[in-house]
This record gives structure tokens, sequence and C-alpha cells, in this order.
């Protein structure tokens, strides 16, 4: 799709990565021309390479209603429909953008693939295979056709899935190809092997990651909190409903939205991008950390508008709960206390050699979250998150309960009943089956929340023991 004269090299900056770039450039063009449809389109497609899903699907919608759906338009809609949970949505528009030979049936048939692995939905997913086409000549179709083969050949494709991600495919591809390996080979007790694979995953299709900027942003918050009281008042009134998680990713945040999602009064709304563009507005501002006290009180009330209207598209029904399982909210929490007063946290923590291990043999974004490449980068975010969370928990003075992931499995009921007495709910046994909850899960745990509340990730480490030194002690 070709793009306005004023802005010639948008696809190039797309192609390269520079979404940031490209945000500021189509933001200024669509102040100048709100009827941009291409502006409109290059911008959802910045924001969906930023994770900012909300504003991408604000964005592609407006691009819609502009021009309709053209191709690469429709694909797009469709790729955000699933990313907020969208299944069916995106299943549909797939389906349709193929039956009408478009030139991108490919790509919709890749992305079809991918909706129907993480929706469960295996059967379709077989039939898609088996019924052949152009597509399976694609470099990255040998993804799909293994996971249709696990199940019935489990050692002959992770030996194919290993052979794709040592050979010389796109990166992306053997890196998805190659965890996927890596977890079939932690199934079969291959330990050393899957460890082995996921190092030069690491190593050939990383990126570089400013561990010690998150650290030094850390300790930075540390030294205020350190002074035993907030350094500012809210700067906004106190919201309502909102519950957030703070936790590392694979500390169980899954298994405890999925839980709360089952209660007739909650909704589980995923990894909402919001706190982290609250956190970016905070910056832009000038407020972070030790300027909260400045943030204007009217810049503050936006940054709550904007978050609470994103998820106010997502609730399920007249639910009064939202509960947003943003992995990124333990850096946040002093703007979350100034902006968004009253909200509830529920802090999880876990055996930190089970998260590293969990962690360093996942399929996370190279970039987003690069830190999880080295166990050694994973011991120092853990600790500086477990240094960092309590104490702004407690300082801020912020609503929450603390939740250990092993005593949550072995305990269900009361750390449910406490959770929702934090939220002034009654308890409900639905939320005790997490495994019926029907919504696609799209988080590394979306096949683990399909079974019932167990033990056995519990200890995983251990077949990895050889790995950790002293310093995990």
């Amino acid at each position: 799709m070709a793009f306005p004269s004023e802005t010639p090299d948008l696809e190039a900056l797309l192609t390269r990565g520079a979404f940031g770039e490209v945000l500021l450039r189509t933001s200024a063009s669509l102040r100048r021309n709100p009827r941009d449809f291409r502006s409109w389109y290059a911008n959802a497609r910045a924001a969906f390479g930023l994770g900012r899903l909300t504003v991408a699907d604000e964005s592609i919608e407006r691009a819609i209603r502009l021009s309709g759906t053209s191709p690469e338009i429709a694909l797009l809609r469709a790729i955000i429909d699933h990313r907020l949970g969208r299944s069916d949505a995106a299943i549909d528009r797939l389906r349709t953008l193929i039956a009408r030979g478009s030139p991108n049936t490919t790509d919709a048939t890749m992305v079809l693939a991918e909706v129907l692995h993480r929706a469960g939905r295996r059967q379709e997913l077989q039939a898609l295979v088996s019924g052949g086409g152009a597509w399976l000549n694609d470099p990255r179709a040998p993804i799909f056709t293994a996971r249709v083969t696990a199940l019935t050949d489990p050692t002959g494709t992770a030996d194919r899935l290993e052979a794709f991600a040592r050979s010389d495919a796109l990166a992306m591809a053997r890196r998805i190809a190659g965890f996927d390996a890596v977890r079939m080979l932690d199934a079969a007790g291959e330990y050393r092997r899957a460890f082995a694979l996921a190092e030069h995953l690491h190593a050939t299709t990383g990126e570089r990651f400013d561990v010690e900027g998150v650290i030094a942003d850390a300790n930075a918050q540390s030294v205020l909190l350190a002074r035993g009281k907030p350094w500012f008042t809210p700067r906004a009134p106190a919201v309502n409903g909102v519950a957030l998680v703070v936790g590392m990713p694979r500390s169980g945040t899954t298994l405890l939205e999925q839980m709360l999602d089952r209660h007739s009064a909650v909704t589980g709304i995923g990894e909402y991008d919001g706190i982290n563009t609250l956190g970016t507005a905070v910056i832009s501002a000038g407020a972070w950390p030790t300027g909260l006290a400045m943030l204007p009180t009217d810049e503050a009330l936006a940054m709550q508008q904007a978050y609470l209207s994103g998820i106010a598209s997502m609730r399920r029904g007249n639910t009064p709960w939202m509960f947003d399982k943003s992995l990124n909210t333990w850096h946040w929490l002093p703007a979350v206390a100034a902006v968004m007063p009253g909200a509830v946290c529920f802090h999880i923590m876990r055996e930190p050699r089970d998260t590293a291990v969990s962690l360093f043999l996942s399929n996370f974004h190279p970039k987003n979250v690069g830190w999880t490449s080295s166990l050694e980068s994973i011991r120092r975010i853990i600790a500086a998150e477990r240094a960092l969370v309590p104490q702004a928990l407690h300082t801020l003075g912020i609503p929450h309960e603390s939740i250990v992931y092993e005593e949550l499995v072995a305990d269900p009921r009361s750390h449910m009943e406490r959770c929702l007495q934090r939220m002034g709910l009654a308890m409900e046994d639905s939320v005790l089956a997490p495994e019926a909850n029907a919504r696609t899960v799209l988080t590394l745990s979306h096949e683990q929340v399909r079974k019932p509340i167990n033990r056995s990730s519990i200890g995983r480490w251990k077949n990895y023991k050889w790995a950790f030194g002293k310093e995990w002690d």
C-alpha cells in the first residue's frame, strides 16, 4: 500500500522497526489531516510493533472506516483481534481473506495456523495442514506442520524443529521453531540438549537489552522510597474496579488471571499495554520518578482516562472489576500510585530458579524482554523486582495482597478468598477451575492453564541445577 507523498519513507521506517518515529510522524500527519487512512494504517502498524494494542486497535478501525478493508488492512485487523483475545473474529476474517484468494493469502494462512494453535483448536489446525496448498512451501510452514505431528511423532518432530532452528532460515522463524523444540526436549527429559538449544537461539536470534538501565531505574526508585513516605500525593481521583498483577513473567500471573476471570464480577484483560503507555506519558511529562509531585492534575487525569477508556472496550458484560495482567507494572508502581490511586495490586512470587528456567527456555520477545537471554540477567532483574516491589507497595500505601505461587497451588481456595475479599467480592467456586475458562490465552502459559491446577512445574529448576551457581541460593 503506497503512503502519501509527505511521508514517503514510512514503509522503510516500519521495515527497520523504527516504530516510535513512525508514531511521531503519523500523529503529526493526522493532526493536519485526520481523514488520511494511510497514516492511520501506518500508525496501527507502528503501535502494534510497540505492543500498544489498544492504540493499534483504534487506529486500524479508523483506517477501515475511511477506506474499507484492503487485504493488508484486513490482515492486520485479524492479527490485532487475535492479540486482543478475539479468536473467533480473527479466524472469520482470515478465512474470508483466504477464500478470496487475496495476494496475502500465504501470510493470512500462517496467521490462521497460529491463531488455531493458540486457541487450542487442534483438529482445525490439522485440517488446515492436511488440506495442503501453496502456503506449505513457505519457509515458515515447517513450524505448523510440526505442531500437527508433535502428538504422533514427538521425537522426530523435535529433531526436525531443532534442525530448522540451526539452519539459515529467517531468524524469527528459527526462533519460534527452536523454542517449540526446546519445550518438547524438556518434556522428554533431554534437559542438556534443551538448554543448549535455548543458548543457541538466544545467541543467534536475540537482541541487545539494557539491563543496567532497568536496574538503575529501580535503584533510583528505591532511594526515593527509602525516605519511608511518598514524595508526592495522588495527582488524580481514585479509581474503582481496577486490579493489577505485579510480578515477573512465568511466576504464576496467567494462572492468577485465569482464576479471577472465572468470577462473575471480574474480567481478565490479559497483558494490556495501558500501564506501559501510562509510564511513557509520565516520562514524557518530565515527572519520572522524582517529579511526580509536580505532575499537573489535568495531565494526570488525562493519563488516567486514557487507561480507563482502553480497558472499557474489553469489559465482559457489566463486570465491576477489570484485572490487568501487564508484566511491567512492577516497574511503574509510583506512577500507579500517582495516576491510578485506588487500584489494587496482587504481587505474586515464585521460586526464582523455577521462574528463571521457564524464562530462559521460552520464546519471549527478543527486544522487549531481552533480559531473558541469560540466567545472569534474569537473576539480576528478579533481584531488582524482589527488592523494589514490597518497598513500593508498603511505602506508597497501595492496597495489595502478596501471593506465593507454590502456596497458591497448594491451597487455592484460601488465596482466592483473600484476593476476592480485597476486591470486596464473595467467593465463587468457579475460580478454582481455571482450566474451564474458554477465553483464548495468548501468553506462553496457554497450554498449562488448560489443565487443572497442579504442581508439575514446581521444582522444575532441579532438572537444570548444574546451570545455577551459589549466587542463586
